[in-house]
Parts: C-alpha cells; structure tokens; sequence
C-alpha cells in the first residue's frame, strides 16, 4: 500500500470559531490522485458542498457530493465513480486572510465499471479527513480550497484517494452574532413596544379621567343654567331677577317683574280693603322702596256679575283704593297709577263662587 498523504491530527493553535452564515453552497471542481494499485489514471472531479451552520454545535454537518469519470490503466476503457459523505466542519476564527478550516466523516463510494480483471476496486464505505480555507471576495462569497484523503476498504486493503478541491463558497442568511443582535432588538423592540404600551394606556386613562371631569363640570353648569330656581319661566342663565317671588304672575325675558299678584280680595259689589289684605299691600310696598327704578300701574278687576260699565267703575274704585293705601304707606302718587279692567281677563271660571272670588283681584304692572 502506498502512502500518498500525511494527514495532520492536529493543529499548533487553539483559535475560536468563526462567525459563520446559516448555510453555505460549495460548488467544486478538483483533481484526485489514485492509489497506484487501483489501476486508475487521475483525474478531474466535479461536485458540491453544502453545509449546514450555527446550530449550537461546535462542528457543522456538511453533505459533499463529488463525481468522476476516470480511466483504467492500462487502457481499459473508463468509469464513472460517484462518492457521496457526510462530514463534520470545525472553523477556526477569520484571519486577515483566510477562514482556515478542518473536517472527518464517512461516505460512501460507487463506480459503474469494476473491471475486476485489472483490480479489486470495489463499491465500499470509506472514511475521509480533509484541511483547506475559505478565501473572502465578499462577506457571503469566497474561494474555497481544500484538500481530502479519503481511505477506503476494498477487498480486505484499505486503499487511498487524494482529492484536491477548489470551488466558490456561497454563504446565505445571518451570522450567530447578527441572530444575536437582532435578538437584542427584538428583545428591546418588545420591551420599548411594551413601555410604549403602558405609557399610551396612562395618558389614555388621565386623558379619560380628565374628559369624564369635564364632561361632568359641564353637564353640572348646563343643569344649573337651564334650572330655573325661582320658577319664573326664565333659566337661571339668562334670569337677572334670580329671586322672583312666587306672587308674580309675568316676568320679562330677563326674569324680572312685570305683573304682581297682590292677592287683595274683595266681597262683591265692594271695594273695602280687609285686614290680611292690607299686610300683603305693605309687602308690595316694602318692595317698591327697596326697587325706587320701579313705577306701579296698579289694576283693578272684578267677576261678571252685573253690568259691564258698573264693573268697569268698581275695578277702578278698587285700584284707587290699593293705589290710596299705597300714598299712605310712603309710595310717592308719581309712582302709582290706578286703571280698572272691569270683568276683563278672568284667572278663574266665573260659572263658580270661588272663581268668581279669584276674579275680584288687584294686580300690579311694574314699569321701569
């Protein structure tokens, strides 16, 4: 048996691995040198390489493909030899140059012509050391060169093929250093999304909380706007009388008097004012010396019993009475005018005794 090939076991240097990209594809083209006694001539090789990286082992699997067409010596026609391993891949750390490179494995090799009468050269299992180094171009391209011994059990010999191989090393997807970083950024990216997430959902709620407020102040102010507190039929945002008293009967459009109910009444066909009669005319006159912009037209009515132009005169009687009692009571006479209206504008239904009585009435038209 000849020797064709020292293989070195081990390297002078303990170097890290390389960054390595997820795969790579090793197109090939070399020359392998036979063993003498396999009666085969030399020859070129043709084949792939592809390998597969960064899965958490310090060895990558590599699956290498190589086929020849080689022929007998002596001149005995030719073979098609096809050789097929799985191997494992250790790279050495990147140096300015090259990425340096080991791998062993197991294959196995077939040919389509024996010719058993020249050499014992059969289809059998072999196994296979290989150095060699990647060359950059670019990041994910490079030239590949490597050399492979290759010593294969055949017909109780072990026989040898040296294959020296060259080819372009294309590399696709990330290095563990780039999955690392984008790690990182994923991490980082999930833990700013969440931050961001929690700081939306409190400016969310404070804004809620803040509008839940406002919207209250302004449903309280519009309540208190369109209330009317002193049932005047004005709102309160448009009453400058906000404390009308219940005996007036008209207000103006700013919720100020403009009719007052003095609640004097009289017997019929009479015009004497009684005694609690008189205590509301001195509340009609403690609210003219508290309001000297007002004058009063003080109106006199009666029910609709009797004619027309009596009730007509008794209303106006009546009037001057109040309008009297009034001047007695420190109201200045520029101030009061008394009309009377007769039988005109009932408040009540004439038909009944009580109507009637609510009919016999003294109202107050307040003029500023």
């Amino acid at each position: 048996m000849k020797k064709l090939f020292a293989i070195p076991v081990l390297l002078t240097s303990a170097l890290l691995l390389a960054q390595q990209y997820d795969y790579e594809v090793t197109p090939l083209i070399g020359y392998n040198i036979a063993e003498g006694n396999l009666n085969l001539k030399n020859h070129a090789v043709l084949g792939g390489e592809f390998q597969l990286n960064n899965i958490g082992m310090p060895v990558s699997p590599e699956l290498s493909i190589l086929y020849s067409n080689a022929d007998f010596d002596p001149n005995y026609g030719s073979t098609n030899i096809y050789r097929i391993a799985l191997n494992g891949v250790y790279e050495y750390e990147k140096t300015s140059l090259l990425t340096p490179f080991v791998k062993a494995g197991l294959g196995y090799e077939t040919m389509s012509e024996h010719k058993t009468s020249l050499t014992h050269n059969d289809d059998s299992g072999f196994a296979d050391v290989g150095v060699g180094a990647k060359i950059p171009f670019t990041d994910h391209i490079s030239l590949k060169l490597e050399a492979v011994y290759m010593l294969k059990a055949n017909d109780n010999r072990w026989d040898n093929n040296l294959a020296l191989l060259a080819g372009v090393n294309i590399a696709f997807g990330q290095t563990r250093a780039q999955q690392h970083q984008e790690n990182i950024v994923v991490e980082d990216s999930a833990e700013k999304a969440h931050k961001t997430a929690q700081e939306k959902a409190a400016k969310e709620k404070a804004e809620a909380e803040r509008k839940a407020a406002q919207e209250k102040a302004e449903a309280e102010a519009a309540a208190l706007a369109n209330a009317d507190d002193d049932n005047d039929g004005v709102k309160n945002s448009l009453d400058k009388c906000p404390n009308t008293p219940k005996e007036v009967t008209v207000v103006d459009a700013e919720g100020c008097m403009k009719e007052v109910n003095l609640h004097i009444n009289f017997d019929n066909a009479s015009y004497d004012i009684d005694e609690p009669s008189q205590k509301n005319i001195q509340k009609f006159v403690d609210f003219l010396n508290a309001a000297p912009v007002y004058k009063a037209e003080i109106i006199g009515y009666t029910d609709s019993i009797g004619k027309k132009t009596d009730n007509l005169k008794l209303s106006l009687k009546r009037a001057e009475a109040v309008k009297s009692m009034l001047e007695k009571k420190g109201v200045s006479s520029e101030r009061i005018k008394a009309v009377g209206m007769g039988e005109e504008n009932p408040v009540a239904d004439n038909a009944t005794a009580k109507g009637r009585a609510q009919n016999r009435r003294i109202e107050a038209k307040l003029i500023k």
